[in-house]
């Protein structure tokens, strides 16, 4: 994600203060489409979390320390996990503020483009560091960009740390997020949310969608078999 290079105080509506909008993205960021949005994944997190009043998915918004709000410094995440605060207030003020959610957010991923990798990499790392999130993690569909196709930082006293990335059978590259309970996978150059208590990924919407059609497939076949059913018993009545 770019960063502008004006200063910026957040601007004030009766009664409380509003963060601007995050800038035009990059043509090359559609990474982050990909990876969370097509597939649903961001929404499937949402689901799987629960707690809808007090727990926050969100996704390109500024995250602000406080009302002095400085768009040099400020960053905007692809995905941000918080617990225990007020999705209603991050809302009507157009992003996450930390002075007034009264803690940093628990989680937050970014996905690697062309254009965000070397900022995913220092500033940002610095940045998110800085606010207290307890993990920071970075997801590189090729590994061009931020030099890991998989990698998470967990704070501990104040500073990051490395999470152990494991490889495991076939590739697949997997590291363990305390902070959502979920192990983070990549998978052939997709992002992948594994939960550990079920030994599978989180279900996404097109898992459901296909769900759905196997359910309705399930039905068709259940139904012509009772007509064929009624049919047979229907002549062997008829015969006797």
């Amino acid at each position: 994600m770019t960063t502008a290079n004006t200063s910026s105080k957040i601007p004030r509506a009766p009664g409380r203060f509003r963060l601007p909008d995050i800038p035009d993205r990059e043509p090359d960021e559609v990474t982050q489409y990909d990876q969370l949005f097509h597939r649903g994944l961001s929404n499937s997190l949402r689901v799987h979390l629960g707690n809808y009043d007090t727990t926050l998915v969100g996704a390109d918004h500024w995250i602000a320390p406080d009302a002095d709000f400085d768009r040099r410094r400020a960053r905007y995440p692809d995905l941000l996990v918080a617990f225990g605060v007020d999705p209603e207030a991050y809302r009507a003020s157009n992003g996450y503020v930390v002075s007034e959610q009264g803690k940093a957010p628990d989680f937050v991923l970014e996905v690697a483009s062309e254009s965000t990798g070397e900022n995913d990499v220092g500033d940002k790392r610095d940045y998110y560091e800085s606010l207290g999130i307890l993990e920071y993690w970075r997801f590189d569909e090729t590994g061009e960009h931020h030099g890991a196709k998989l990698a998470g930082d967990v704070l501990v006293e104040g500073r990051y740390e490395a999470i152990e990335i494991r490889e495991l059978p076939s590739g697949v590259l997997q590291g363990y997020s305390r902070a959502l309970n979920l192990d983070l996978r990549w998978e052939a150059g997709r992002l992948v949310m594994h939960d550990p208590s079920t030994g599978r990924p989180i279900p996404t919407l097109e898992d459901e969608r296909q769900a759905r059609l196997r359910e309705r497939e399930g039905r068709v076949h259940a139904e012509a078999r009772n007509r064929e059913l009624e049919e047979e018993l229907r002549r062997l009545q008829g015969s006797g």
